[in-house]
């Protein structure tokens, strides 16, 4: 009978960091923007996340949306991105540089990104040479180490260039 988060259109994965426990969203837009949504583990329950009224943090129809918390990073379908397609925050030992930034995709260019926050805000944003087609999941193995999964069927590790 509770209700713990609403105000999602389209939630595609979503994970807890494992170290501190905050929850991120990938959440598909209906035709415009693309976002994700953090939220810390102590401020999550009972949270609007303001669909239907808010694309993103673009009005998208009437109404209200009461207390709406925006996302923590949006972008638009623009270069063959689409449909975003959430992951994880990066919590391994093998990858120097990358401790503590969310990866998340586009299942439309398969490209993997890289947000890292300072406080609530965006700090950085990257974006790795690497696509994978048709990008629908990520995984993390009990190392924190991540993986992509392309609809076409492979399960690639995610590792630094030697």
């Amino acid at each position: 009978p509770e209700i713990w988060i609403y105000g999602l259109r389209n939630p595609w994965r979503f994970s807890f960091d494992r170290l501190t426990d905050d929850l991120w969203i990938g959440d598909v837009g209906q035709g415009a923007i693309e976002e994700i949504d953090w939220l810390p583990f102590d401020q999550a329950g009972g949270t609007n996340l303001g669909w239907r009224v808010f694309e993103g943090t673009q009005r998208h129809a009437e109404g209200t949306a009461e207390n709406a918390v925006p996302p923590i990073y949006e972008y638009p379908h623009d270069g063959g991105r689409c449909s975003v397609t959430g992951g994880y925050v990066y919590r391994g030992g093998q990858i120097d540089g990358l401790d503590g930034a969310y990866l998340y995709g586009d299942f439309c260019d398969g490209v993997i990104r890289a947000i890292v926050l300072d406080g609530n805000e965006v700090t950085a944003r990257r974006q790795f040479d690497v696509e994978v087609s048709a990008l629908v999941a990520f995984g993390e193995d009990s190392r924190g180490e991540l993986y992509a999964l392309s609809l076409s069927g492979p399960v690639y590790r995610l590792t630094a260039i030697q």
